[in-house]
């Protein structure tokens, strides 16, 4: 039986892996086994129009694949976020594509995860070695994860009942992912052997593998501490990015002028003084407003309007930050970058670079490596980067940022690159250093 938890915490988590891994599946079969399908979709995984499994059988990827193509085609294209709860826990899934072409989709259902579970098909491994070869997805998205700072990875070692429940290949499979871990630094992870279709170790302990003494992956789910970003956040300075000017009448003569936006660090309350950046200029806090009126003070995550004691120029695009907090103008940074488009870094070009609430024009300086995801080695004589590449790269901006690292904050320190002539995205950015 599982315990009731004092706090109703959600955990958001992905699937993640290589093409036909069973991604989906895993998602419909939690979903089934934790009794939080209405009768209509229970009733829909026998019957379907391009049902994928013998008659009797239910077909789970159905309930997330959710485009016409994703049906007929029998893949993952877009990301499908589905909501579930448990007595102990809500949860948010995040089923993601392992098709390479597809790993924008990836990065985008990653980039807000508590945990992510790793699903590594057992029946594709080549067993001939002691220690087999992962498939290039698994590794790839393993790197993505690390560079995004997921805090949970769970390893879900797929189908094995194809392989007889064997003990023998899933040590071989743990030892390999073992090694990878290793040498991305990630540093929380749970293995779990698993049988997606037959429900083998999903919700409660599997009768055909006996020699497994840990917890199954519904319980494992349930006790991930939540992460604890918040507080850190907290401690750190105030930072608030301008999203929009409030103006009520500009022609009255009690004008109202308040900066809208949501609070991303620290804390803000009526009568601190505060820096307006990129300009440097000085004021205090007047007002605060939150959607449900005028307040004293605020916190991180909080969505306000701020006014301002004294009639300073403030647009989109600016940030007010603590008076003496060291948050300063930088036009300079060292980021990872995920590749996303089919036309290669171009670093003759300039492109638009959206970070917060602004956007400004960027240049790639130098692409500093390239990260080969099969050895984990750094290529640091490549000039440029392909479609679904990953690297280290040095940017320059026309206009100064108020930025932080990803570590530190991944609101204030992530950025999208934008092809100006085609509004592609192009690249998903996780700055590492500012100068």
């Amino acid at each position: 039986m599982r315990h009731r938890m004092s706090t109703d915490s959600v955990l958001r988590f992905i699937t993640a892996g290589s093409v036909d891994d069973g991604k989906s599946t895993l998602i419909g079969r939690l979903l089934f086994d934790s009794q939080s399908l209405l009768a209509d979709q229970v009733a829909s995984l026998y019957r379907g129009k391009h049902k994928r499994t013998a008659e009797g059988v239910p077909d789970f990827a159905q309930l997330t694949d959710g485009l016409a193509a994703e049906r007929e085609q029998g893949i993952t294209i877009d990301v499908a976020y589905r909501y579930f709860a448990t007595p102990a826990r809500k949860f948010i899934i995040a089923d993601t594509p392992g098709h390479e072409q597809y790993t924008r989709n990836m990065v985008t259902g990653a980039s807000t995860a508590d945990a992510a579970i790793i699903l590594i098909d057992a029946t594709r491994l080549d067993f001939s070695e002691q220690t087999p070869a992962l498939l290039p997805q698994t590794r790839r998205h393993s790197a993505i994860l690390k560079l995004l700072g997921t805090p949970h990875i769970i390893v879900a070692v797929n189908k094995l009942d194809l392989l007889d429940y064997s003990e023998e290949k899933f040590n071989a499979i743990k030892r390999a992912y073992s090694e990878l871990a290793a040498a991305l630094d990630l540093r929380r992870v749970s293995y779990v052997p698993i049988s997606a279709l037959n429900g083998d170790n999903i919700v409660t302990a599997s009768a055909h593998m006996p020699w497994f003494q840990g917890q199954p992956l519904l319980p494992l789910l349930e006790s991930l501490p939540a992460a604890n970003r918040h507080s850190q956040l907290l401690k750190a300075p105030a930072l608030y990015p301008v999203q929009r000017v409030a103006r009520l009448d500009g022609s009255s003569a009690d004008d109202f002028r308040g900066y809208q936006g949501r609070l991303e660090q620290g804390c803000l309350k009526i009568g601190e003084p505060v820096r307006i950046e990129p300009a440097g200029q000085s004021s205090t806090i007047a007002a605060i407003y939150s959607p449900d009126g005028a307040v004293d003070q605020a916190q991180a995550g909080d969505v306000l309007t701020l006014v301002l004691a004294d009639d300073v120029d403030v647009s989109r695009g600016d940030s007010i930050v603590a008076a003496g907090s060291d948050l300063h103008p930088v036009s300079n940074i060292s980021a990872s970058l995920c590749w996303f488009d089919s036309k290669p870094l171009n670093s003759a070009r300039r492109y638009w670079l959206k970070h917060s609430t602004q956007t400004v024009y960027a240049k790639i300086r130098k692409v500093e490596y390239l990260l080969d995801v099969q050895s984990l080695n750094h290529q640091e004589d490549s000039s440029s980067l392909q479609l679904n590449d990953i690297g280290r790269v040095q940017i320059s901006v026309q206009k100064p940022l108020i930025a932080t690292t990803y570590e530190a904050n991944p609101a204030a320190g992530a950025f999208i690159l934008i092809d100006e002539a085609t509004n592609h995205t192009v690249a998903a950015g996780m700055i590492v250093a500012l100068s």
